[in-house]
């Protein structure tokens, strides 16, 4: 019989391959940088490049869940969800970069927080079924913040909150996917 330690590092190594974690990672903490750190006379083109890779990150995001159902069965429904739904806002953001750029401070601050509730709860649930402690805050953050943008979304000045939010969701969440990668990874 396993031990919950040993079937906690197989629970992780079977949700994602290691490396993937740490690109993931490495990806959210890069956009997370750009805008906590880029000068204010940059401000629309990170606005711009946040979108863009925003959207790249949703389409591959949403590709590798789909994906990665098919391979480990267990939460097929969640991945199903979450990846149908990574995929629409994905591509939609790339399709029109224009339309998402302007309907931002209100239409993408509310999808921002149903994306952050819906991955929270699922890093939540993954982080019980012994994923791990960084899966769990992973997941109390995407909670936290997800409800936060979804009860403000309306509120003047949101574009710019959620600028900072998807800054400090980029650093803080980064940071532990590539710990957690890691840790996967000996």
């Amino acid at each position: 019989m396993t031990t919950t330690s040993s079937s906690a590092t197989e629970i992780a190594t079977k949700a994602r391959p290691w490396w993937l974690l740490l690109l993931q990672g490495s990806f959210a903490l890069l956009i997370g940088a750009i805008l906590l750190w880029a000068p204010a006379k940059t401000k629309v083109e990170t606005y711009q490049i946040l979108v863009a890779l925003l959207g790249i990150y949703w389409l591959i995001g949403g590709i590798m869940d789909l994906v990665h159902m098919f391979t480990d069965h267990t939460g097929w429904g969640w991945k199903l969800i979450m990846g149908v739904i990574s995929i629409i806002a994905g591509a939609y953001i790339l399709m029109y970069p224009i339309a998402a750029g302007v309907t931002l401070p209100k239409i993408f601050v509310l999808v921002l927080g149903i994306w952050g509730l819906m991955q929270g709860i699922f890093a939540l649930i993954l982080a019980f079924k012994g994923g791990g402690w960084g899966l769990g805050i992973l997941g109390v953050v995407g909670i936290i913040f997800g409800l936060i943008l979804i009860g403000n979304y309306t509120l003047p000045g949101m574009g710019l909150t959620m600028i900072w939010v998807a800054a400090l969701w980029g650093v803080i969440g980064g940071i532990i996917m590539i710990v957690q990668a890691f840790r996967q990874r000996s």
